[in-house]
């Protein structure tokens, strides 16, 4: 064990469990020199303030150079930062001024790809008998009985296109699972891998970093023999192909060295991005303390609520249920029971909408209360909790009368473009659907400048900015919220505290649903080592709902509540409150 953990419960506490991680997204966090793009100056220049706020860790996204066609994890050197963030030494600066306030760093690890910037893609591609030829995945085209070239497999990319692209130099075609400029990396390569644990990982943990949160996890081991994806999709070429590289056979053995390897050296942790995993069986190999590979993980069921069917569809909205929302917090909570593994608890990230507009409303008569409903969901989940930039003042998506030309993402822009496609053919209505879909769903919702007060693109830099500020970034910013004590940021400062005051109860807690079919209130229990039990009672709804609980919290004590009528049967719309036993 640790000397800087201790037992509480059924889980080893250490810093890393107990801490509350803030994700900044470096591009729209603080601008410090007025040319539109946020840089790790400005974020230096805010390290007080989240400080202040209650952050343990600050996560930073993608800053390492990159020709920014996937906003940086389109990585072109990773010992060197995108010029518009800064250096590596204004790193150095930020890691020192994170640990001079007790708190930690941590990266962004992207290793499944790089850019097609990058030297090592540059000297893969010169040639077919470049020594590092076989640091990326190529190979040669296929022909049809007309004699029309075609790509190796069927496989559709992330962003709605072939995940192969044709390289004229050297007569092959190149594997990507996301953009045609992030070529995948080849890990069944040992001189690759110890590559990427120098340059990606031990160049930073060297300089005082504190960990990383691992892009793609799953997707390092591929089926190698590149076999065709089946067809479910007719009247398209290319087709879903996620089984066929995500959890492939060699995952958990990489994984482990890069733990042996690497990890165990530093005092750090990791949390993996992990897609398309839902047995919680599968998922406790990555996590178990045992099998020495990740510390946790992020599970996207929640996440995923609202999008379409299969990658295809993503983002083609559907319906969901609140008894949907209760099962996939109560498989992922209850997960870890009896075991060594660990989770996470979050709603909101660089790649998807706001959890307001998604969850609750942001309408201003209910925006308010919808922010605070989720703070106290999120603090009152077992695991260690991530937050990301601009949730903690309730910041919502992008107005829905914003057209296409307002959104950046790469992702959506090829869904779009792709729908505008389909409805001229096959399917007459999907360019509505998908635009109805991006408005809800879209990456770049969570990307607008970070609202930090009333002047002009809401404080976020002196220049143009690279993406549009938010309409309301008057009524929703740091300035406005911190002078009054109700605010959704008071708010949350005040739960952040409660959590560490209550860590056995919320941070290690054994959750338990009450009432799992009932469509109108979310309520879960929550039950420390030493005994003592917290009832959590969550209206998601903007109708007011029979608090079914009311007999049960008679002998219990209210802990926190967002609503002044607290004392009511009824739940008033988006009222979250959370009781304790005495």
């Amino acid at each position: 064990m640790s000397p800087h953990s201790v037992k509480t419960g059924q889980h080893t506490a250490t810093w890393w469990k107990d801490a509350t991680v803030y994700q900044v997204y470096p591009a729209s966090f603080k601008d410090s020199d007025g040319d539109g793009w946020g840089d790790i100056p400005g974020i230096i220049s805010k390290v007080d303030y989240l400080k202040e706020l209650g952050v343990d860790v600050v996560w930073l996204s993608p800053m390492f150079d990159s020709p920014q066609d996937d906003m940086g994890y389109d990585i072109s050197d990773y010992e060197a930062v995108y010029p518009k963030y800064g250096t590596v030494e204004d790193i150095d600066v930020l890691v020192k001024a994170c640990h001079d306030r007790g708190m930690k760093l941590i990266l962004d690890l992207v290793v499944n790809h790089t850019s097609i910037e990058h030297k090592w893609f540059k000297e893969s591609s010169s040639s077919k008998d470049n020594p590092k030829r076989d640091w990326y995945f190529w190979r040669p085209p296929r022909y049809d009985e007309k004699g029309n070239r075609l790509p190796p497999t069927n496989y559709r990319s992330y962003f709605a296109d072939s995940a192969w692209t044709w390289d004229e130099t050297t007569q092959e075609y190149y594997l990507h699972l996301y953009a045609a400029s992030q070529p995948d990396l080849n890990w069944e390569n040992e001189e690759t891998r110890n590559a990427i644990y120098d340059s990606a990982m031990r160049f930073w943990l060297d300089r005082g970093v504190d960990g990383f949160r691992v892009d793609t996890v799953n997707k390092y081991s591929k089926h190698v023999d590149f076999r065709d994806a089946p067809i479910v999709d007719p009247s398209n070429f290319i087709q879903p192909a996620t089984h066929l590289y995500c959890n492939g056979p060699r995952i958990h053995e990489f994984l482990r060295e890069m733990h042996d390897k690497v990890l165990s050296n530093y005092d750090v942790f990791t949390v993996g991005e992990l897609s398309l995993t839902p047995d919680p069986i599968h998922v406790l190999e990555y996590v178990s303390a045992s099998e020495k590979q990740l510390d946790m993980v992020f599970q996207f069921d929640m996440i995923h609520l609202g999008m379409g069917h299969g990658l295809e569809d993503k983002y083609d909205p559907t319906e969901w249920k609140l008894s949907e929302m209760k099962q996939i917090i109560a498989k992922w909570q209850k997960f870890i029971e009896g075991t060594d593994g660990w989770t996470t608890a979050f709603c909101e990230n660089h790649d998807n909408g706001r959890a307001i507009s998604r969850f609750g409303s942001d309408e201003p008569e209910f925006w308010q209360a919808s922010a605070k409903l989720l703070a106290i969901f999120m603090i009152t989940l077992t695991g260690t909790l991530f937050l990301y930039q601009g949730q903690e003042i309730g910041m919502i998506n992008m107005p829905s009368e914003w057209p296409i030309e307002e959104y950046k993402d790469i992702e959506a822009i090829n869904y779009y473009s792709e729908a505008e496609r389909l409805s001229k053919t096959t399917d007459p209505t999907r360019k509505e659907r998908i635009m109805r879909g991006l408005q809800k769903l879209a990456r770049d919702h969570a990307r607008l400048p970070m609202q930090w007060d009333c002047s002009p693109n809401a404080g976020f830099t002196t220049g143009i900015p690279w993406m549009r500020t938010h309409d309301r970034y008057n009524k929703i910013n740091v300035e406005v919220e911190e002078k009054d004590p109700n605010s959704v940021l008071s708010f949350w400062k005040q739960l952040l505290a409660l959590r560490k005051d209550y860590r056995d109860l919320f941070i290690y807690g054994i959750f338990d649903l009450v009432d799992p079919e009932n469509e109108d209130t979310f309520m879960y229990t929550k039950l420390s080592s030493n005994g003592q039990m917290a009832l959590v009672a969550l209206n998601f709804s903007k109708d007011p709902k029979p608090f079914t609980g009311v007999d049960r919290c008679k002998k219990m004590k209210l802990l926190v509540s967002n609503c002044k009528n607290w004392e009511s049967e009824t739940l008033q719309p988006f009222e979250g409150r959370v009781y304790l036993n005495f």
